[in-house]
């Protein structure tokens, strides 16, 4: 079905078959207050929706017979665009948020870069600290390895988030990769 972009990249249905468009025979039956009316032929169910200066909306073309239901067309996209914005509220797409050290960072920057990460995951984004090494640092990276699963310890103590990815060597760089306490 085609449909139709709103602000917000809110999408609604467009083409909904409302009242004379629909083009089934007999409909199953819903009236304004959600109860089951029972399958009539379409004329008696359009009819009893004006009689009542509502709308005959099909919101189930593909059922047999197709599900039409009594209720005020305006109200209905309303209510449809307002669902799908909460369904794009619960969809929060999580950012990765990169800390960079090297293996020989000091206490005073640790601490501030362990606080970055820490704000980072509360605010529901994923970390990737990355280690990079130079020239000779290269032959030890157990500092990088220490340095990573303190990091990893104290977020985890904190409760802040979770180690998704232990410390790695890829290349010239050692990562880590961590994630937020999902909330429940």
């Amino acid at each position: 079905m085609p449909s139709i972009q709103l602000r917000g990249d809110v999408v609604i249905q467009k083409d909904l078959r409302v009242n004379e468009r629909i083009r089934a025979r007999e409909v199953r039956l819903i009236d304004e207050n959600g109860a089951q009316v029972g399958v009539q032929p379409f004329r008696d169910a359009l009819s009893y929706a004006k009689e009542r200066g509502l709308d005959l909306i099909e919101v189930s073309a593909n059922a047999n017979p197709p599900v039409c239901r009594i209720m005020d067309y305006g109200k209905f996209r309303y209510e449809q665009g307002k669902r799908e914005r909460e369904t794009q509220k619960k969809q929060r797409m999580s950012e990765v948020k990169g800390i960079r050290m090297r293996p020989g960072t000091d206490e005073h920057d640790f601490q501030f870069k362990l606080r970055n990460a820490i704000k980072f995951l509360k605010a529901g984004h994923k970390v990737k600290v990355t280690v990079i090494f130079r020239s000779r640092e290269f032959t030890h990276p157990e500092f990088a390895r220490d340095s990573l699963n303190r990091m990893a310890e104290i977020v985890k103590e904190e409760g802040a988030g979770t180690v998704e990815r232990s410390a790695m060597m890829e290349g010239r760089t050692m990562t880590l990769i961590l994630a937020p306490i999902a909330e429940s």
